[in-house]
């Protein structure tokens, strides 16, 4: 009997760790999430010109690395008073290029081995926030691939020349394997030596937008 309740015990207390654990778990995903920002009624609309607009890409490995663009699809951002309240960009994920014409690449990053355009063929970035500090303007916003999102955040300079406005943003990092990119990432396989890729992939953005 009593081997019976102890048995019992540990079960209940197995069952509880495991709900525990998935309790956290979708927490964790939740708080990499943010609402996103609103326009109020006095914004004004600029919608992002695709052919003035672009995303580059650099991806690393131990033996180099390759660069491409990736081209924005459509997008809008609100300004009040010259200044950025809002703002929603959706990305051709099928139009990824290598910038040296690699065929064999641009069809392998099209794959399920990395953003699996077939199913997943758009991703969007949603600005949750457009901060400054120490004179830099920061934003912030929901980058979604695959159907997964994660924030991000980046510095931008922002030029407003009355009918247009031009974002431009340093370069900075993004970890594939928030997105759930597992090709080669030493984030889910521990035995591949020196032929892994990086997870981060840096970006560069320029995004021009007209009234």
């Amino acid at each position: 009997m009593k081997k019976r309740i102890i048995t019992l015990f540990t079960i209940s207390a197995i069952a509880v760790s495991v709900i525990a654990c998935k309790s956290k778990t979708k927490e964790d995903n939740i708080a990499q999430v943010e609402t996103v920002a609103k326009a109020s009624e006095a914004s004004e609309k600029y919608t992002a010109d695709v052919t003035a607009s672009s995303i580059t890409w650099t991806g690393y490995k131990p033996t180099g690395s390759h660069t491409g663009t990736v081209k924005l699809k459509q997008g809008a951002l609100t300004l009040k008073n010259g200044h950025i309240e809002s703002g929603k960009f959706s990305i051709d994920m099928a139009s990824i290029k290598d910038s040296e014409s690699n065929a064999r690449l641009e069809k392998h990053l099209k794959s399920a081995d990395f953003f699996d355009v077939e199913n997943h063929p758009n991703a969007t970035f949603e600005i949750t926030e457009v901060s400054k500090n120490e004179g830099e303007t920061m934003i912030s916003g929901n980058l979604t691939v695959k159907n997964i999102t994660n924030k991000v955040a980046f510095p931008v300079s922002i030029t407003n020349n009355n009918n247009s406005v031009t974002l431009t943003s340093d370069t900075f990092k993004i970890d594939r394997s928030k997105w759930e990119i597992k090709f080669k990432s030493k984030s889910f396989f521990t035995n591949l030596g020196d032929k892994f890729i990086n997870d981060d992939i840096d970006l560069k953005i320029s995004v021009t937008a007209t009234k």
